[in-house]
């Protein structure tokens, strides 16, 4: 049997979003391995850093419902765009900081942006990509970040030589050049669905919570947000500071093999995921990565500890495109998702916020294995839901269901359209 979808193209406004997030991944890479030696530069802990860490992902977890309604009442394009030049302002002004605390709220503010800009983009794949094709989109769209993600830490790693605050002045540069590229390619009027359907409805989030495969995305998307956007981001450079060495490209090292072994996961999830469902790759990749985070706490020298970065990497590339894929075959294409893809994000915000922190206290107080070892479990824990959710993808005819219709809840919710509207 041949992959469904495999003739199918993707869209050129898709194109668009690809290379967009290729260049704000660059952007983004750059600043990883050096924000937190950037913070402890001002004479403050492990905790104190991982706060900065966190207050990004805070403001994106406070203004993320604003954010849904925006992209509801105004369109995803001019909130993708407004979003991409406030934080651009944001980490222009990051590198001027003269205090810790002028670093935590410059840093803190680019949060807003970043949820505007994030959630546009998952809304527009969500409506343009075509349901069969959906993890192959989501997977070349989130390589297109784990390519920038790979060159961006080891570009970072050597700017920092130049100086804590060169990266910050040279992301904020690529964000405005994602703007311009997005703000001149992708026009208004290209923004509907490749078979011309109009968006009719808005989904909200009481509407998605009668998903099963909805909720369980919930739970996997804060255990992400905590190990893998949270913990790691903010506790692996100060780890391998500690254990390995202190130079900076040591930390953009382990970052980048993880961001190449999450590139494989990518590709293994992007190719097969359309063809034998969600969920097996939802809960592997849940699986591999909660266990190598566990053992990463362990790890003892620069050959152990990028290994133990390749397979994590790898068990979250497995995870993102299936889950990304299964979000929207519970949107559909007919629906303009904002509330719901913004209740989503925030879980992963809410991992991001709370995850840093926690590991922080563990390690001023305990150790970075535990640290390490909470985070894996956290992850492992978040399987549980996923075993009794739904597949969300018919692998017998290569096509989505109907995306609004929860095989274990007896409620049609194409009957509560008139609701749904009324809650978004």
């Amino acid at each position: 049997m041949s992959q469904p979808g495999a003739a199918v193209r993707i869209p050129r406004e898709i194109w668009v979003l690809i290379a967009s997030a290729f260049v704000i991944a660059l952007g983004f890479g750059l600043i990883l391995p050096v924000l937190p030696q950037f913070a402890q530069s001002f004479g403050v802990g492990a905790t104190a850093s991982s706060i900065v860490v966190s207050a990004f992902a805070f403001f994106r977890l406070l203004f993320a419902p604003a954010g849904g309604r925006l992209i509801a009442r105004f369109g995803e394009r001019p909130i993708y765009l407004s979003g991409l030049v406030i934080v651009a302002i944001s980490t222009g002004a990051t590198a001027f900081a003269d205090s810790y605390w002028q670093l935590l709220v410059y840093r803190g503010l680019g949060g807003i942006g970043s949820v505007m800009f994030t959630v546009s983009a998952v809304a527009l794949i969500v409506r343009l990509a075509p349901s069969t094709i959906r993890a192959r989109v989501s997977s070349v769209y989130a390589s297109a970040f784990l390519f920038g993600g790979i060159l961006g830490p080891v570009i970072g790693g050597l700017l920092g030589n130049l100086g804590l605050r060169v990266p910050f002045i040279v992301y904020a540069v690529a964000l405005l050049v994602a703007a311009s590229l997005v703000g001149i390619l992708l026009r208004g009027s290209s923004l509907r669905p490749a078979d011309g359907s109009p968006v009719l409805t808005v989904m909200s989030v009481r509407e998605a919570w009668r998903d099963s495969a909805y909720r369980a995305s919930i739970g996997s998307a804060f255990a992400n947000g905590w190990a893998n956007f949270g913990v790691r981001n903010a506790i692996l450079p100060l780890f391998a500071a500690v254990v390995i060495g202190k130079e900076p490209w040591v930390a953009g090292t382990a970052l980048a093999v993880f961001a190449g072994g999450n590139a494989v996961g990518l590709t293994v999830a992007g190719r097969f995921s359309d063809r034998v469902g969600r969920r097996p790759f939802i809960i592997g990749g849940l699986v591999i990565s909660g266990l190598a985070t566990i053992v990463t706490g362990f790890a003892s020298d620069l050959p152990v500890l990028v290994l133990l970065s390749v397979v994590a990497g790898f068990g979250a590339g497995m995870l993102n495109p299936a889950q990304q894929a299964s979000l929207a075959d519970i949107v559909g294409r007919e629906r303009n998702g904002g509330p719901a893809l913004a209740a989503f994000q925030m879980s992963a915000d809410s991992g991001a916020i709370i995850g840093p922190v926690l590991a922080g206290l563990l390690i001023d107080y305990g150790s970075y294995p535990l640290a390490f070892g909470m985070t894996g479990l956290i992850t492992l824990l978040a399987v549980i839901p996923w075993l009794f959710a739904r597949e969300t993808h018919d692998v017998r005819h290569g096509a989505t269901p109907d995306a609004a219709k929860d095989p274990a809840d007896p409620t049609d919710c194409e009957t509560k359209v008139a609701e749904s509207s009324r809650d978004a």
